[in-house]
């Protein structure tokens, strides 16, 4: 009974961390309670107040380290405690990976009830440098500057950036030069909590074989003399291919409006992916590692092993990015996704690269899945981080695709619906795939493959 009266918020304890949650915190075990603390790395000793108290687990918050783990390091980012745009700064490489695959094992067995799947070692990747896409929200300091950056963790207070180590160093110019430039032009920077001003956000995008940037603001309206100062932009960056403005006037948490237009360039940047070359826009979805998103989808060619008497479904396909090199391979693929510029796009990008054996198709992958599904033998799956419709899963159970494989950012999610597809369509997972796509964040992609 003592330990029920002295577990209570403001209560300081002492704990040792012994593993990573889901979420990028600390966990350590007190008194037979799971208490979380951000900022912590396993191995870790740490004085921790208590914030957050259930009868079975708390939220800390750390007050003194007291005994650091040979798994700490120095964060490459001087504003890696402050920012909320990384989790583990300060975790090496190896015990991130460590975590993240062991992430995948207990999602796996906790929720989707498998024992002895095959979950390969997990894919490594170049812990920094990495992105090739960066969205920052911008708002005014009490002295008047222009600030870009990332929220602090749990807020909605931007912590000021001119680079970011995650970020591919060609972007830390843009990023610090466009801002400089956007301060001069004194253009109104929108306050979310008023719903007044026009700027909400800085968005930059860079090819990561190819060089090529792209540059887009987001406003409420159009903004003065924005034409001149693309212009201007484009002949101080010579990587710089396009400007963009999109325009979203909404009382909303969605970064991106309906509506794009190119101000000067042109609207997208062209990448290589797999021998492919891609044009991407300024919204729509593209995986922010390219290098990680072609050693996964090489994995996902390989283990198909398509042949021309194949017919394939992509669903949730965006640009083509796994669509046209599956059709590469296979005699026929079909590509589904809700939103019409990247069915442009892709459409775009197979003429690009003469690929005739391909066809896109605009709506809802529930909608559509049910029409296509019983023609074709492979179904591709990669939605997002919330999963599958259940009407996506209702529809492959009942259409029965011979092999299907579930490329996902969410571990927790993908068990769920892989658990289904056992339960409801006697589908066997056969094998497992992770890799690290975000260094230095608690997420991590894997692809899933089943057969009938």
């Amino acid at each position: 009974m003592s330990s029920l009266v002295t577990w209570q918020p403001g209560q300081t304890i002492d704990l040792t961390v012994d593993s990573l949650s889901n979420s990028g915190d600390g966990i350590g075990r007190w008194q037979d309670r799971v208490v979380f603390v951000p900022g912590t790395v396993p191995g870790d000793q740490h004085q921790v107040k208590l914030v957050k108290v259930k009868p079975k687990y708390a939220v800390g918050k750390s007050v003194n380290l007291t005994e650091p783990s040979p798994h700490r390091v120095r964060p490459a980012c001087i504003v890696a405690d402050k920012c909320g745009g990384c989790q583990w700064q300060a975790v090496d490489y190896a015990q991130q990976l460590a975590a993240k695959q062991q992430q995948v094992v207990d999602a796996l067995e906790r929720i989707g009830g498998f024992k002895d799947v095959t979950v390969d070692p997990i894919l490594g990747a170049a812990p920094l440098g990495y992105r090739n896409k960066a969205t920052y929200p911008l708002a005014r300091s009490q002295q008047g500057n222009l600030k870009a950056g990332y929220y602090r963790a749990g807020t909605h207070q931007i912590i000021n950036l001119n680079q970011c180590p995650i970020q591919d160093d060609r972007l830390d110019p843009l990023l610090a030069g466009i801002k400089q430039s956007m301060q001069s032009h004194l253009w109104s920077i929108y306050n979310e909590a008023q719903h007044r001003g026009k700027l909400r956000h800085l968005a930059l995008r860079v090819g990561h074989h190819t060089g090529e940037s792209l540059v887009t603001l987001v406003s409420t309206s159009p903004l003065k003399g924005l034409e001149e100062a693309a212009q201007v932009w484009l002949e101080t960056y010579p990587e710089l291919v396009g400007v963009c403005l999109n325009l979203n006037p909404d009382k909303t948490n969605a970064i991106f409006g309906s509506e794009t237009r190119c101000v000067a360039g042109q609207p997208y940047l062209t990448e290589t992916f797999l021998g492919l070359r891609l044009h991407i826009g300024p919204t729509t979805f593209f995986q922010v590692n390219t290098v990680q998103a072609e050693q996964l989808v090489q994995v996902i060619l390989d283990e198909l092993a398509l042949t021309t008497s194949d017919t394939v479904l992509d669903a949730y396909c965006g640009i083509g990015t796994l669509t046209l090199p599956l059709a590469q391979q296979a005699g026929y693929c079909v590509g589904i996704e809700t939103q019409t510029e990247a069915i442009d796009q892709a459409k775009q990008n197979a003429a690009a690269n003469q690929i005739t054996s391909v066809d896109f198709r605009t709506g809802k992958v529930e909608a559509l899945l049910s029409e296509t599904a019983h023609d074709v033998d492979v179904v591709v799956l990669d939605p997002p981080r919330k999963g599958c419709a259940p009407e996506v899963l209702a529809a492959l159970n009942q259409a029965k695709p011979a092999r299907i494989a579930y490329m996902s950012c969410n571990p927790t999610t993908l068990a769920r619906d892989l658990k289904i597809l056992g339960d409801g369509g006697g589908y066997r997972l056969t094998r497992v795939q992770p890799a690290d796509f975000f260094p230095q964040t608690a997420h991590v992609e894997c692809v899933a493959f089943l057969v009938a």
